[in-house]
């Protein structure tokens, strides 16, 4: 006797009549109902003709689903399981709620964006979000894409990005403090094929604009990588009143900045795995920083010019054949630029360089929303895709 290979299937449903699966809505939904969600969409949603029905229960719905766990239109049934509707009125069906996502154009989606920004500030005056930032405290926008993988040539806008990975791109901006985790502040999908940048200066302008309704003060610092640095993306961010620090590429401008700093200018850091040397009172380690003065996009015309820092990060290109008793007659760097506009009175070079690599926060935030919502966008159809992923 063997146990079998290949287990029959199963399906497994919550038809308690007297339990719910998520007791744990009940607080998060009220905290959405006293936040506005379902009169804010009432108010900016003109989904047509019986599907845009409700339209504040059909967002509240698609928000309560996903809370409890729910990473397509088929899983909304949650709501459905148990006791569920003796705690909710208005649980539709998955089929009620994917005819309600399959009518939205580009413009219901922006209106859906319009929901989000004036929700988060609703709900930003119930339960601070950014806590309470000081006046000369930093308060950090991070932007940056991910691919979302798909399946099958069903999906409206699919295809091979950056990634080599069939799927669809979205891109998204967050907002946090050193004390504060991080908060979606805007987001838009874009086909699985659009460089990184594009629709990157209308993001960041909504998410600068629904940052400050939440709170986040003065000082704004606007972080992201390589891709977004370009005089679109980095004149929003200027024009919105924030400051950038943007990866550069290393084009023939930023190698000629970087090869004019003097060795003397270069700081030991305390980077990954260092260690400190008590006797010599300094960090053992082979990273170092420096900084030189740096105007980006000094092709375009004075007016588009931006004049800011060059801070670089050098690490020793080790020789493979060192241990083999070949030594280097001079040592040879890898650099790592950043262009920033941030006063050195704010952040000198080291807490710059150190402030800059925290954009990889943004990183955990899409793996996050990869594990969970967004695990995969579950509509054939554009618009239905990018109501969910504002939902």
């Amino acid at each position: 006797m063997q146990v079998s290979h290949s287990p029959t299937a199963l399906s497994v449903s919550f038809d308690e009549p007297n339990l719910v699966s998520a007791a744990g809505l009940v607080p998060v939904m009220r905290l959405a109902r006293d936040a506005g969600l379902h009169e804010l969409a009432d108010d900016w949603l003109s989904v047509p003709t019986d599907k845009g029905a409700n339209p504040g229960l059909k967002v509240a719905s698609l928000v309560g689903g996903m809370v409890a766990g729910a990473d397509s239109i088929d899983d909304m049934a949650v709501l459905r399981h148990g006791g569920m509707k003796r705690l909710f009125t208005a649980c539709y069906a998955p089929s009620t709620l994917g005819s309600f996502l399959r009518s939205f154009t580009f413009g219901h989606v922006r209106q859906l964006d319009a929901v989000a920004s004036r929700f988060l500030a609703n709900l930003a005056s119930r339960a601070p979000l950014l806590g309470s930032p000081a006046a000369n405290d930093v308060v950090f926008v991070d932007v940056d894409d991910t691919i979302i993988e798909v399946h099958g040539y069903q999906k409206q806008g699919s295809g091979y990005g950056y990634s080599g990975v069939r799927g669809l791109n979205a891109i998204l901006a967050t907002v946090s403090t050193t004390n504060s985790a991080p908060v979606i502040a805007a987001q838009r999908l874009r086909k699985g094929a659009a460089g990184s940048a594009r629709g990157a200066k209308r993001l960041i302008t909504d998410a600068l604009s629904t940052s400050q309704r939440i709170g986040a003060g003065n000082q704004v610092l606007l972080r992201a990588d390589s891709a977004f640095y370009g005089h679109a993306a980095v004149s929003a961010a200027l024009a919105g009143g924030a400051e950038v620090s943007v990866t550069v590429r290393m084009d023939p401008a930023v190698r000629r900045a970087i090869a004019g700093i003097e060795d003397s200018a270069w700081t030991t850091i305390d980077y990954t795995d260092a260690v400190f040397d008590e006797t010599t009172d300094t960090w053992i380690s082979k990273a170092e920083v420096a900084e030189t003065p740096f105007t980006a996009f000094s092709s375009r015309k004075k007016s588009e010019q931006v004049p800011g820092r060059l801070v670089v990060r050098r690490i020793p290109d080790l020789n493979p054949n060192t241990t083999d008793g070949q030594g280097t007659l001079f040592e040879t760097h890898r650099h790592h630029a950043f262009f920033t506009t941030i006063e050195p009175a704010v952040l000198d070079t080291v807490t710059a360089d150190a402030t800059h690599r925290k954009h990889a926060i943004i990183e955990q935030v899409n793996a996050d929303l990869k594990d969970s919502a967004l695990a995969h966008l579950p509509s054939g159809h554009f618009g239905a895709n990018s109501a969910w992923l504002v939902t």
